[in-house]
């Protein structure tokens, strides 16, 4: 019996390696690869345009990628091996973006290249979710890797004091109730109450507990989007014409961000 069952973990442990994804086998497509097929033709010419633009303006180069599914892999590793397997952005410059949408696990991830870590805000993914949250819900693909486009291009080309001639003719934006920080707004409540449950003798005041200060900083944190560092991987491969030329080469420093919708 413990033969037959032993036989069986084995034969489940080769059927589970049999269906994983080999993620470095994906060819791009250009700018955007639309693996989960969920962009439509319409929404990707524009989107190709414009990260051309913005190419020309910065020479920064983005890649916007969608799968269906990250097969119950982290997406950190994911868009990680992606990256490595593609290279984007110039060489030697390492000035390249990568943003992974994993539709069906409703999580992204953005990678950024090392020669953009300096230039580019903290809060950008912050951004880039408020701006593809109404999209999103509203189950228009296309609409939201225009807005995360959009965002990325808008910021790159503030931190390089250039302008992009190309605009993408976006349907849907956020309201005021998106554009509204509701994870910090949260966050205060809690670290209010976190204070004057922890005012200890003094009752309601900030002593006690450790002091203010660390609560401070907590609350800082909760309001804001996971960063975190990557291994190095392979952007390069820039080329300043009209359209795409494909990637390759180069490096990045493991600058990026993860979150979910």
């Amino acid at each position: 019996m413990n033969k037959w069952l032993r036989r069986g973990v084995v034969l489940a442990c080769c059927a589970s390696a049999g269906w994983a994804v080999d993620w470095k086998a994906l060819q791009s497509q250009g700018y955007v690869s639309d693996f989960a097929e969920v962009v439509d033709a319409a929404s990707k010419a524009r989107i190709e345009s414009y990260c051309a633009a913005v190419e020309r303006s910065t020479g920064v180069r983005m890649a916007l990628v969608t799968v269906a599914s990250l097969q119950g892999e982290p997406i950190e590793d994911v868009t990680s091996t992606i990256a490595r397997a593609w290279g984007v952005g110039q060489l030697g410059r390492n000035e390249g973006i990568l943003l992974l949408l994993a539709i069906q696990d409703h999580r992204y991830r953005l990678e950024i290249g090392s020669g953009l870590e300096r230039i580019l805000p903290d809060g950008l993914s912050g951004n880039i979710l408020r701006e593809m949250l109404p999209a999103l819900r509203q189950r228009q693909s296309g609409e939201a890797v225009m807005a995360a486009a959009e965002t990325l291009g808008g910021a790159i080309a503030k931190a390089k004091h250039a302008a992009i001639d190309t605009r993408l003719p976006r349907r849907i934006r956020p309201g005021p109730y998106d554009a509204f920080p509701w994870p910090l707004a949260i966050g205060g409540v809690i670290l209010l109450a976190l204070l004057m449950r922890v005012g200890g003798p003094r009752g309601y005041g900030w002593g006690g507990g450790g002091g203010f200060l660390p609560w401070l900083v907590l609350g800082a944190r909760m309001g804001r989007s996971t960063w975190g560092s990557r291994g190095s991987g392979g952007f390069g491969g820039y080329d300043s014409g009209d359209g795409f030329a494909g990637f390759g080469g180069g490096d990045f420093g493991g600058g990026g961000a993860s979150s979910d919708w």
